[in-house]
């Protein structure tokens, strides 16, 4: 999934930082207003004032959040019909080397399938994942942590930590942005 994987990533800063990276539209669920994150006011002596959206609470569907880890699954084990299946007519891409484009469906597919057939196997252990709804902004978020050891064909063996975002619109994935800190 190294390949899906060098295109996600951390949302969490998007919350905690000022940060630049544009975030598209979406959600498959609407905020609980009785919600207390919703409805919370953000305290006035903060060093910072977030760019994005300072207003979350975790109001993402589950069918959501079984989307995007099933997409990992579908890496893991390389069901490319199955990761293509969640994905959008077209996807935009942040990749962890900076690189930032949108691609269709077909061509993100051929693209990963390419590289995923450069595997002979890639195992993740997912270690965290958390939904994300941004209140004032209407749009969900699944943010993942998760180590990915791959195997190459050629025997070279490769092993990161990851941290991604996936922002999902009526059940597909529609941004994904990723962020890597290689294994030493």
């Amino acid at each position: 999934m190294k390949g899906l994987f060098v295109f996600c990533g951390l949302a969490v800063l998007l919350s905690a930082c000022n940060n630049d990276t544009k975030v598209k539209a979406s959600t498959t669920t609407s905020p609980d207003s009785t919600n207390s994150a919703a409805t919370a006011t953000v305290p006035a002596d903060l060093p910072y004032t977030a760019s994005y959206s300072s207003q979350w609470n975790n109001n993402v569907s589950d069918a959501d959040l079984k989307t995007v880890l099933m997409t990992y699954k579908d890496w893991e084990m390389n069901n490319m019909k199955g990761l293509g299946s969640a994905m959008a007519d077209s996807v935009e891409i942040d990749m962890a080397n900076g690189e930032h484009f949108k691609k269709t469906n077909a061509d993100l597919m051929k693209m990963w399938s390419t590289y995923r057939d450069s595997l002979s196997s890639a195992k993740i252990k997912m270690v965290a994942w958390d939904k994300m709804y941004s209140t004032d902004k209407k749009e969900g978020y699944v943010v993942t942590w998760y180590d990915e050891t791959d195997t190459y064909k050629n025997g070279k063996v490769d092993s990161a930590s990851y941290h991604d975002i996936n922002q999902l619109k009526d059940g597909k994935i529609v941004w994904f942005a990723q962020y890597k800190r290689p294994k030493k």
